[in-house]
């Protein structure tokens, strides 16, 4: 077996890495050239370079693919730019704008993979000759006793699977992550030490397509003539100002209201317990309106150990999931449903989950799966009529 896991040696092994033109994915690239891979580097091009240049750090943009060639030739291995701006438009762009209008908080990073990286370009690796697809991603790949398994990287502050959960049994079987088992210094260095020059490069912050950070004006140009004011309404009915659009606003957020707190005895802070697009109303309450112990989960990709469907009334699986990219993780327990749905208690209340942000669920550092939150519910006895989901109105 080569460092791969594949039954053959590296020259006899050919290997596609993509490559954003960023320091992680030319390291990818540059470690197993080094080892004598076949590699064969690919960079997307997934948008215009007009906008991409107005904004440095953003992958696949225009500096970044001259990056990338860059960095190809330097370790001697052929480079190709595909255009995938359509494919990338149609599959990201488009579900990004209309989730926003539903009232939900997308995570564009997970459709890139799940629709373009992990499946146009997987299918183009193949077509190509490799047997792996390599990337730059901060997580591991381990051969467990019923196929591959994915978990957490080493390095907790970059780990990169609650990204990655959407990524199919027979994907994880092709794809390979070779900086899973390091840290970014030590990535850093990797390239310094092959003379890379993104080396110092910076990490991009930024949704790609998003250049000035501005996800309400990139929703204007893609649905012209949606984005419409309404009212910033208490959860006990008072009107307390207007607002330019449901798309500046996502549940749990408190600054940028400009409506203050409310002013009683003592001020209390307010914060976006729910959007009813609707309605064209931003809901707004004290942060305890926030609490949720249900969550009601769409779409289910499950790696896990093969599970019979449950019903709301089953016992569950114990685990622990992530219901945003920077929150850690939570206790709860798992009940899978019929047609790719779920219900996760949570064991103890969580604040701002967000409907259109992922639900990953995890036992220790393994990924089990995880899907799309649907609706959330204050408490567990509460009926599916009590369910709040992007765009509905609490009962």
């Amino acid at each position: 077996m080569n460092s791969l896991g594949l039954p053959k040696r590296p020259q006899d092994t050919r290997v596609v890495v993509a490559m954003s033109g960023g320091v992680d994915s030319s390291v990818t690239a540059a470690v197993l050239r080094e080892e004598g891979y076949d590699v064969v580097g690919i960079t997307l091009q997934l948008y215009d370079h007009g906008l991409a240049l107005q904004k440095p750090g953003a992958c696949c943009a225009g500096q970044d693919i001259y990056d990338a060639r860059q960095v190809a030739d330097r370790i001697g291995i052929p480079h190709y730019v595909l255009d995938y701006e359509g494919r990338f438009s149609q599959d990201v762009m488009d579900d990004f704008a209309d989730s926003y209008l539903r009232g939900e908080t997308p995570i564009p990073c997970v459709r890139c993979n799940q629709r373009v990286k992990f499946r146009d370009l997987l299918n183009t690796a193949r077509d190509l000759g490799a047997e792996a697809l390599a990337t730059g991603h901060y997580v591991r790949r381990i051969a467990g006793p019923q196929g591959a398994e994915l978990h957490r990287a080493v390095d907790p502050a970059k780990d990169q699977s609650y990204f990655l959960f959407a990524t199919t049994r027979e994907q994880l079987e092709f794809l390979r992550f070779p900086l899973g088992g390091l840290t970014k210094p030590e990535t850093r260095a990797l390239a310094e030490r092959h003379g890379l020059e993104v080396a110092a490069k910076p990490d991009s912050q930024d949704i790609c397509f998003v250049p000035n950070g501005n996800y309400a004006e990139v929703v204007a140009k893609l649905r012209p003539g949606s984005v419409e004011p309404g009212d910033i309404v208490h959860v006990d009915g008072r009107v307390l100002g207007r607002h330019k659009g449901v798309v500046h606003y996502t549940v749990g957020q408190r600054k940028g209201l400009g409506i203050g707190g409310i002013r009683g005895q003592q001020e209390e802070a307010l914060y976006v317990v729910r959007l009813e697009p609707a309605r064209r109303r931003v809901v707004v309450g004290p942060r305890r309106d926030l609490a949720r112990s249900l969550v009601m989960v769409r779409d289910v990709n499950w790696l896990g150990p093969d599970l019979a469907p449950d019903t709301a009334n089953g016992a569950g699986i114990e685990v622990s999931v992530k219901l945003r990219s920077a929150q850690p993780a939570a206790p709860a327990l798992w009940r899978a449903g019929p047609d790719g749905t779920a219900q996760v208690e949570l064991l103890e209340p969580q604040h701002g989950i967000a409907p259109g942000q992922a639900c990953v669920v995890y036992q220790g550092d393994r990924v089990l799966g995880g899907g799309w939150i649907s609706a959330t519910a204050g408490s567990v006895g509460e009926n599916a009529a009590k369910l709040v989901g992007a765009g509905e109105t609490a009962a």
